[in-house]
């Protein structure tokens, strides 16, 4: 049987996949309460600002679900070209896994709703900002001018959104594997 208090938690899950899958306006309100196992009327008793309060915070959740799993990947790692290799690996196996419905988790809301909400848009902002914190920390760990680091988690980060919006739209993974291929260069060349 299922506790009443994880109603709230299994919306937040089933809308951080819904929307990375379908994006927003894609996802109606009656397969977010569904596909999450709730009654009608619990998205407005947890949610009262509704879809959107929702989907901002189903993009935070999945943001820090990322950086979490950033986080693991990088600290594992024996040297900066090595980690975001392991980490290009980890997101083309989810791309893969999910039959390339899985890209970024925030890319398919970011381009589908932030322009027409400020919410959605700064839970946008956030997830990458952090994202790109934890590059940018790594890199500057790595023996990086702060200045450096910046810059180049800017052109990790980019690249690799690119890569995964790339792959996922012509289902194939060589825009991702390229995009890992340079990325391996560019970071070996930067601490050798």
């Amino acid at each position: 049987m299922v506790r009443r208090t994880d109603t709230r938690q299994r919306m937040l899950d089933t809308a951080a996949d819904l929307f990375q899958t379908q994006g927003y306006h894609a996802t109606g309100l009656t397969q977010l309460t569904t596909a999450g196992g709730a009654p009608k009327g619990s998205l407005y008793f947890h949610f009262p600002g509704g879809k959107e309060q929702l989907a901002a915070e189903a993009v935070r959740l999945s943001s820090e679900r990322t950086g979490t799993l950033l986080e693991a990947i990088l600290g594992d790692a024996p040297d900066p070209a090595t980690g975001i290799d392991r980490t290009i690996d980890a997101l083309a196996g989810f791309l893969t896994a999910s039959d390339f419905q899985r890209g970024c988790p925030i890319a398919t809301v970011a381009l589908d709703a932030a322009a027409a909400s400020d919410p959605i848009r700064e839970a946008c902002v956030d997830g990458y900002s952090s994202w790109h914190g934890i590059l940018t920390g790594y890199l500057a760990g790595q023996g990086l001018s702060g200045e450096r680091a910046d810059e180049l988690a800017t052109i990790v980060l980019a690249s690799i959104e690119g890569g995964l919006l790339l792959a996922r739209t012509r289902r194939d993974l060589a825009p991702l594997r390229a995009v890992a291929t340079h990325l391996h260069a560019t970071l070996e060349r930067e601490f050798s």
